[in-house]
């Protein structure tokens, strides 16, 4: 079968990448065309474009950036009629790939699409688009089949969630020599997770170094993501206490004390990880304000949404700042809360269904073209 798949963003290429992997176990013959990233390339196949190219945040730099969005669009709109797949699997991404959906739909296309958009925060109106335009939807979260079945009559798949495969599999790091090769001392941890784009890593990792010097028994390294440069983060370094490492933050998380981390996919990690995290966020002013007039959710982290209440603390937007940064952080390093944290977190991994959710799609749409 020819596949052809759209991931946008950094987790995207690891639950597309580790979908790939399933999907040639059960289908010798595939084969890929996709907008992805390194982990998918190195699966193997033909990478058009690089998810680098592709990730604009927040209202307004999505709006600075209209003409490039439509070249993409365009662009991947010829390059699928050239390529004729027998199926599109979209991975989130979902400016994007509602746009490609629709259109694929009218050309007669199968369309798939694995971690859904998150219209339950969100646009949900985009229901009546999914529901027209996406043949078999497959979500992660255990909220999204009620929301999906119970509110919006649209049947879907809940696989689980890729990250605990994702986790599961992974080689275990020597924690002597992960130190010694990033040349770290032998004080406890503190993870910086600022996320991903550009713009993000600019606001939320000066505020985070900004406390460094109140923990003075710790050290704290930064976890370079695979999208930007070591010069970039290094810029922000002017401290002894921090460090940075690139590309291994699994490694960096399975040995840390404690973690700062950027809202996103990135604080589920942390927590399946056994981390205790303050998360946080900030944006740009009208980013911000447009966000939380759109946006109806008790709280923004993963963690707080799939078990319902409040296990980590969310700083956001004006809360994110130095003060309660280093009130949050002081409680989660020992003590009750962080006790709490730990408790919770054996409760999340249950709810989130098991490993095995990368086969079980692969499974799926397979089964389906068949």
């Amino acid at each position: 079968m020819k596949y052809y798949i759209i991931a946008g963003e950094a987790s995207g290429d690891l639950h597309a990448a580790n979908l790939m992997k399933a999907l040639k176990k059960i289908d010798a013959n595939a084969e890929f065309r996709f907008w992805g990233g390194d982990l998918m390339q190195n699966v193997g196949g033909t990478l058009v474009k690089h998810y680098k190219e592709l990730a604009f945040m927040g209202f307004f730099e999505v709006v600075m950036n209209l003409r490039t969005i439509a070249k993409n669009l365009a662009f991947c709109k010829t390059d699928i009629q050239k390529f004729q797949p027998d199926c599109l699997i979209f991975i989130d991404y979902p400016g994007f790939n509602m746009r490609i959906a629709k259109w694929a739909k009218i050309e007669g296309y199968k369309t798939h699409y694995y971690i859904s958009p998150q219209i339950w925060a969100w646009k949900e109106n985009r229901i009546s688009a999914i529901k027209r335009d996406v043949d078999k939807m497959y979500v992660i979260l255990p909220f999204e089949k009620g929301f999906y079945e119970d509110k919006h009559n649209m049947p879907v798949e809940f696989v689980g969630h890729p990250l605990i495969d994702a986790i599961a599999d992974r080689i275990p790091v020597d924690e002597i020599v992960f130190r010694k090769t990033h040349q770290l001392n032998n004080k406890p941890i503190i993870a910086l997770l600022p996320g991903s784009r550009k713009q993000e890593i600019k606001k939320m990792l000066s505020i985070m170094l900004s406390i460094v010097k109140s923990f003075p028994d710790y050290q704290f390294v930064i976890a370079g993501a695979p999208s930007q440069d070591a010069e970039f983060y290094n810029s922000f370094i002017a401290n002894e206490s921090v460090h940075f490492v690139a590309n291994c933050t699994y490694d960096l998380l399975s040995i840390s004390h404690a973690a700062m981390v950027t809202s996103g996919t990135a604080t589920l990690e942390t927590a399946l990880f056994k981390v205790p995290e303050v998360v946080c966020y900030k944006t740009s002013w009208i980013s911000y304000q447009i966000g939380k007039r759109l946006v109806k959710l008790k709280f923004i982290s993963l963690v707080n949404l799939i078990l319902n209440k409040e296990v980590v603390t969310e700083l956001i937007q004006g809360e994110f700042n130095s003060e309660r940064l280093t009130k949050e952080l002081t409680a989660i390093l020992q003590g009750p809360v962080r006790e709490a944290q730990f408790e919770a977190y054996y409760d999340l991994e249950v709810k989130l269904g098991g490993s095995g959710a990368s086969l079980k799609v692969a499974e799926l749409i397979y089964n389906s073209l068949n």
